[in-house]
């Protein structure tokens, strides 16, 4: 009885295993907003750094979280590290390269609670009514971000805070001026 229950469960989890290693090896988060703003203003507020305490999701999630900015204050080279609780864990992202008022690129170092590397990429579309902004993250998944993916949907989560960020960033970018 104990064999059966015993093969039983490596069964399952061989199964596991495998469905988890025919899952994507790549991914690709996409987010976009339609913002009231002009493009300049939208690539101010993402290309320097220390303005996404004003609108960054991950802000709410751990108000303690601990900031380094290195490196000019925005454009190529412009690094902010962070050190947070475990739902924001430690990383560091740096622009790459930029395209004033078009595009920006970062490059995320994740260190904890997992370790990954992506690319995040704005990209400021000029429309009729303000400005198109997109937020995409792309990577690769290693197994263990495969397994991880077949229990928690990495496209809700990080979907869902790129989504809150897009709203902030419009709050903030709509807001009437005072004088």
């Amino acid at each position: 009885m104990l064999t059966t229950i015993l093969l039983l469960i490596a069964g399952l989890l061989a199964l596991l295993a495998i469905v988890a290693a025919l899952q994507p090896s790549t991914f690709a988060i996409k987010r976009q907003a339609l913002i009231h703003a002009p493009a300049a203003a939208l690539f101010a507020q993402v290309n320097e750094l220390e303005n996404w305490r004003n609108w960054s999701p991950w802000e709410e999630v751990d108000p303690a979280l601990k900031r380094t900015y290195s490196g000019p204050r925005g454009g190529v080279g412009a690094t902010y590290s962070w050190e947070g609780n475990n739902k924001v864990g430690t990383g560091r992202m740096t622009i790459t390269d930029i395209r004033p008022d078009e595009a920006i690129w970062i490059k995320l170092e994740f260190f904890k609670p997992m370790a990954g590397l992506c690319t995040a990429q704005f990209t400021f579309r000029p429309d009729a009514a303000g400005t198109e902004v997109t937020w995409t993250m792309t990577g690769r998944n290693n197994f263990l971000a495969k397994l991880f993916c077949l229990i928690i949907s990495s496209e809700k989560m990080i979907g869902g805070q790129f989504e809150k960020g897009l709203a902030k960033l419009k709050a903030l970018l709509e807001a009437p001026v005072r004088v």
